[in-house]
């Protein structure tokens, strides 16, 4: 897939200092302490962002308090060049993932039809209907799925315990399939993770692993969708449906 959604302006690098809120990040620009916008109000992983290095996007609002948000951050060192890059805004996670659905990057999981966003079933709000098929995004950076360098810094973090909102979409995404022929959950990451897996248990870990497993049954969809994102732009690498049961 070469189709990349470019940025209005491409990235410029940084180096993390600290993350000094839920919003909030400075960040070294240039030998200036920038106070930037962090996309993503959960954890990133058990990694400690002190250190490493970061793609931020400017902001062209001139009533904004902070002038960059952090895209991404890198497990790299910062004079590593090339550096491989995750991408951490799950706000813009959405936005990727419908450019292809109207590209025609995810016509083997969803065939064609008319892209809706933000569809009303049941008391949940679906993040698309494509056609006759529901799709509903998760973007979890709880867990970076891939191997930490010895110089990058860990830290233990508490068990994911927010999993209300997830077990009533997938319960509903499976609801929809009395009345639609299709309903698929993208589980989709900003980085090339080598395969969707469950590291830490969340406090509901036996609830959602049950509702998962009705859902599956029902005949919901589980697939994984691997974006790239560099200083230009994202593009869809790969996507693929999985069998999330074996990944318990």
């Amino acid at each position: 897939m070469t189709d990349m959604i470019k940025f209005d302006h491409p990235c410029s690098e940084g180096v993390i200092e600290k993350r000094r809120s839920q919003f909030t990040m400075a960040v070294a620009i240039g030998g200036e302490t920038v106070l930037c916008h962090c996309p993503t109000t959960g954890r990133i992983g058990n990694i400690d962002l002190a250190g490493r290095p970061c793609l931020l996007s400017p902001s062209c609002d001139p009533g904004r308090k902070t002038r960059h948000t952090v895209e991404a951050v890198s497990l790299d060192r910062p004079e590593d060049d090339p550096k491989r890059w995750i991408g951490i805004n799950q706000n813009a996670a959405n936005r990727y993932v419908e450019h292809y659905l109207r590209g025609g990057g995810f016509e083997d999981m969803v065939g064609k039809g008319e892209v809706r966003r933000e569809v009303l079933l049941g008391g949940s709000k679906l993040d698309f209907l494509v056609g006759d098929t529901y799709v509903e995004v998760k973007t979890p950076l709880q867990d970076i799925q891939l191997d930490i360098p010895g110089w990058v810094r860990t830290k233990k973090v508490a068990p994911f315990s927010s999993t209300d909102r997830f077990v009533r979409h997938i319960t509903e995404l499976a609801g929809s399939l009395e009345s639609h022929q299709k309903a698929v959950l993208l589980v989709d990451f900003i980085y090339d993770n080598p395969g969707f897996r469950v590291i830490t248990h969340s406090t509901h870990y036996e609830e959602v692993k049950d509702a998962v497993e009705r859902a599956k049954e029902r005949g919901v969809e589980i697939w994984q969708a691997n974006f790239e994102i560099t200083a230009e732009g994202v593009s869809l690498r790969k996507h693929f449906p999985i069998d999330v049961r074996k990944r318990w």
